[in-house]
Order: structure tokens, then sequence, then C-alpha cells
């Protein structure tokens, strides 16, 4: 199974980091490892002071693609979810200065958060999906499927050129604007359409 981020899907986001818009999507993977489920705990990280929280729309990959045609990319994913892309944005920002990879910054355990899945022929408008994260009872992050800059159809078709999609694999979709740290105490929840789908603790 593999985790496959986009990054920069949404323009505010981009900006917020200053970072240019991209004319193709730009992706990064997370190993399994970095998979945290079932509404557990996350736990704060030593090797990092500034971990920040991005919220984003999964994709649950539901069979063997690749070189995936756009009219055939929505074949491809039967479940929409919601999770988080932990950062450990103070080593993100070394690895940016010196021109290394993100591994170390992106790819750490329990670095990937996912919540519950629906259906996505629950959803009345996969083009306009509504989501948003609650830092501490307080929203933090409002997003809106109509603003990524790559489709969810266009994801798929993008990836699969280059890396074979295998049932069960996860694409986090991209974060729009809003991200920010997090610290031990903090209550996190995030919901897609008004319905709650991930709620865990900082600890």
């Amino acid at each position: 199974m593999k985790i496959i981020c986009i990054g920069r899907n949404y323009a505010d986001h981009a900006k917020e980091l200053n970072n240019p818009v991209p004319v193709n999507p730009v992706f990064f993977m997370k190993p399994d490892s970095s998979l945290l489920i079932n509404n557990k705990p996350f736990f704060y990280p030593s090797f990092s002071k500034e971990i920040h929280y991005e919220t984003e729309i999964v994709l649950k990959i539901a069979r063997l693609g690749k070189c995936i045609q756009p009219q055939f990319a929505n074949r491809y994913y039967e479940e929409i979810g919601i999770g988080i892309d932990f950062t450990a944005r103070d080593l993100q920002n070394i690895c940016k200065k010196e021109g290394h990879p993100w591994e170390i910054a992106k790819a750490f355990d329990q670095s990937a958060v996912l919540g519950k899945f629906v259906p996505k022929t629950s959803l009345p408008d996969l083009s306009a999906i509504n989501f948003q994260l609650e830092l501490n009872d307080i929203t933090v992050q409002k997003g809106n499927t109509r603003d990524l800059l790559f489709s969810f159809d266009e994801l798929i078709t993008y990836v699969s050129t280059f890396v074979t999609l295998k049932t069960g694999d996860l694409i986090y979709t991209g974060t729009p604007a809003g991200v920010g740290p997090v610290k031990i105490g903090d209550h996190l929840v995030a919901s897609v359409e008004g319905k709650v789908l991930l709620d865990f603790h900082v600890k």
C-alpha cells in the first residue's frame, strides 16, 4: 500500500508558504509506517519543534491501474475520506534551503493521519466537497474541492503515468490555506460536508 501526497494543489496554500503555483501536479510518497488510523493519538516527535497540520481529502484506490486515461479515472476510486499530512516544517525548511529531499519532514511515523471514508455516491458533487478542520473547537481550515488546481481525475491520470496504482493505495489530494502548528494537548476534528470523519488528540 502506497501513500501518495499531492503538494501545492490549492493556490492559496502555495501562496501562504511563498511557493510557486505548479504547472503540473507535485507529488511525494509516505511509507505505510506513516499511517495513523482509528482516531489514535498522535505522539509529538522529539526531532521537531514545529509540526504543522495539513488537512486533505483522501481518495482510496479501488483497482489496479497504470497510465489511466482521464475519461476512465473516476472508475479507480469509490470512497472519499479525510486525513492530515503532518509536516515537520522546521526540518522541511532546512531541506528546502539545502536542496535536500523532504522525507524526514514528511514521511516520519504517524505523519499520515487517516479518518473514516464515505462512499463517493453519498456526496452530492465531487467537484465541490466542503471540508474543514477544527483545532481545540476553533475552525482553522476550510476547503472546497472546487478550488483544486488539479482535480481528482487529473491527479489519478498524472500519478499513474509514473507509478502503478494498486487497490488500497491512498492519494492525499492537497491542503487549502490555513495550515499551522500543533502542540501537545491539542484536539483535532476533521469533517466532510459536516460529517465528522476524524477526531484525535496530540500527546
